[in-house]
């Protein structure tokens, strides 16, 4: 595998990116996603993003069923020129034998900073939404009143199912039977 750096990738500014360049990013620490062929670079997440994918990771991976698979950050070519990186995804157990997911996940979590709020909302949700992603959450880590946005699919639309915030449970049936807290995810003590 060749490592493609910054400069190689935004040398020839007309030419669209394809999931084939995301093979050769470079492994460090920034994220790397592909919307319509336009590279998307995101820095390292902050401390408190961290804390809320692995508390989420480690809820759903004690209630996950062997036929799944819980995995933080994984890649998801969704066609030619769109490449997803959901901070925590749900995937079927046998559909991990690829450098990149090219099935849907049955599950999408998307941490929301105040920078990609509205992208996770909108853009993100129709991406997931068209790849065929039966549930998508958002979480909003505030410190105060943190909040899950929870969509399913109904008839190819996702459809809002639940919002919690706080000390507010979520009771999931999809992709699995989970309970999610959002201040259980946020707060700095165990």
């Amino acid at each position: 595998m060749n490592v493609m750096t910054a400069p190689d990738v935004w040398a020839d500014q007309t030419r669209e990116l394809t999931v084939a360049d995301m093979e050769n990013m470079p492994d460090d620490e920034f994220r790397y996603e592909l919307d319509d062929g336009v590279l998307i670079v995101s820095p390292a997440p902050s401390p408190l993003h961290q804390r809320v994918v692995h508390r989420l990771g480690l809820v759903l991976e004690a209630a996950c069923p062997p036929e799944y698979e819980v995995l933080p950050g994984v890649g998801v070519n969704i066609n030619r020129f769109q490449h997803r990186v959901p901070d925590v995804a749900v995937v079927r157990a046998d559909s991990t034998d690829t450098v990149f997911m090219e099935r849907p996940p049955v599950l999408a979590v998307e941490v929301a900073s105040p920078r990609t709020r509205l992208y996770d909302r909108n853009r993100k949700k129709d991406v997931y939404e068209q790849f065929g992603i039966v549930s998508y959450w958002i979480v909003e880590p505030d410190r105060d009143k943190p909040k899950l946005i929870v969509f399913e699919l109904r008839d190819g639309r996702y459809q809002e199912v639940a919002r919690v915030a706080g000390d507010e449970a979520f009771r999931a049936e999809l992709p699995f039977p989970v309970t999610i807290t959002p201040s259980a995810l946020v707060r700095a003590d165990r």
